[in-house]
C-alpha cells in the first residue's frame, strides 16, 4: 500500500529534523572547540553528555528541582569536572600522536561509565517531566523537544558570542588558528586549554539535560552521542565552530527525512552513507577544517 506524502507531513519531518540539529549542534560545539584549540580527540565527551543527564536525574527524582533549573547545576559541575579532567591527565597527551588521546579519553570513558553503573545500574532511567505535543496547524511540536531546543539555541548563541566578542574567546580562538604565535602574543596557552576543555565538558552537560527529560537515559548512552557529535564535525569540519552548527543541523534532517522515507533503523546507515561520501569527496567537510 502506497503512502501519499503531503507538504504537512514533510513539513513536520523538517521541523523535527531543525529541532534535533539544534541539540546536535551545540553538543558538537564543545568537541569541536576541543580538537580545534587542543588537536585532542575526546570520545568521552558523549559520557560526560551522559553525567549530565544522570545529574538532572538525581537532582529531579532526589531533591525535586526542576530538570530545566538544573542546567545551571550540571553545566557548572562538569565544567569543573573537565578542567580536573584537562589538568589531571589530558593535558599530558595535547602534543602526543592523535591516537594517545583518543586512547586515553577511550579509558576515562570507559572509567565513568562503569561508576556510573555501579551508582544506579544499567537499568533504564527517566526524568517525567514536559510530555505532550503543542500543535500549530498541521504540525505537532514535542514540548520538551521544543524546549530544549530554544535552550540549545540560545547556549549555542551564547556560546559564540563568547568566543568571538570576549577577549579570552579570541585567546581561545587565536590559540586555535596558531598556538606558538598565540603564546608569543602573550596568551596563556595552558590557561586556554584548561577552559576550553571545562567549556565544552559544559556545552556536553547541558546537552545531557536536556536529552534526560526526552528520552530514557542509561550509562552508555553516550556512544551514540560521541559518534554523532564526531559525525557533525566531520560534515561541518574538524574544528569549524560554524561548520559545528551546519553539520548538526544537516545530520537532524537528514535522520529525520531518512526515518520518514525509509526506517528508523536505516535513518542512522544513511548519517553515515553521508559522512564517508562527505570523507571521499570533501575531507575537510562542507566548511572546511578548524577556520573560526
Amino acid at each position: 500500500m502506497s503512502v501519499v506524502v503531503t507538504p504537512a507531513m514533510v513539513g513536520q519531518v523538517i521541523v523535527s529534523g531543525i529541532l534535533s540539529g539544534a541539540l546536535y549542534s551545540m553538543v558538537a560545539l564543545g568537541l569541536a572547540l576541543i580538537f580545534g584549540v587542543m588537536r585532542v580527540i575526546n570520545v568521552a565527551h558523549g559520557t560526560i553528555l551522559m553525567l549530565g543527564a544522570y545529574t538532572t536525574f538525581w537532582w529531579f527524582h532526589v531533591l525535586g528541582v526542576n530538570p530545566y533549573l538544573s542546567l545551571a547545576l550540571s553545566m557548572p559541575v562538569m565544567f569543573v569536572l573537565g578542567v580536573v579532567l584537562e589538568r589531571l591527565m589530558v593535558r599530558r597527551v595535547v602534543n602526543a600522536p592523535e591516537l594517545s588521546s583518543l586512547l586515553l579519553t577511550f579509558g576515562i570513558s570507559i572509567a565513568l561509565v562503569n561508576a556510573i553503573q555501579l551508582a544506579f545500574t544499567s537499568d533504564l532511567r527517566s526524568v517525567e517531566y514536559l510530555t505532550g505535543a503543542l500543535i500549530v496547524g498541521p504540525i505537532a511540536f514535542s514540548k520538551s523537544r521544543l524546549v530544549a531546543f530554544g535552550f540549545a539555541v540560545a547556549i549555542t548563541l551564547l556560546a559564540y558570542w563568547f568566543l568571538q566578542k570576549t577577549r579570552f574567546g579570541k585567546a581561545i580562538r587565536a590559540t586555535s588558528q596558531g598556538p606558538q604565535v598565540a603564546m608569543i602574543c602573550g596568551v596563556n596557552v595552558e590557561r586556554v586549554h584548561l577552559f576550553a576543555f571545562g567549556i565544552a565538558s559544559a556545552l556536553a552537560a547541558a546537552g545531557g539535560s536536556l536529552v534526560a527529560v526526552m528520552v530514557a537515559i542509561q550509562p552508555e548512552m553516550g556512544q551514540v552521542w560521541t559518534f554523532k557529535s564526531f559525525l557533525v564535525i566531520v560534515l561541518g569540519g574538524a574544528g569549524n565552530y560554524p561548520g559545528a552548527l551546519l553539520g548538526g543541523m544537516l545530520l537532524g534532517l537528514i535522520e529525520q527525512l531518512a526515518s520518514f522515507f525509509l526506517t528508523t533503523q536505516l535513518s542512522e546507515a544513511v548519517a553515515y552513507l553521508i559522512l564517508v561520501l562527505v570523507l571521499l569527496v570533501r575531507p575537510t567537510g562542507l566548511l572546511g577544517g578548524r577556520a573560526t
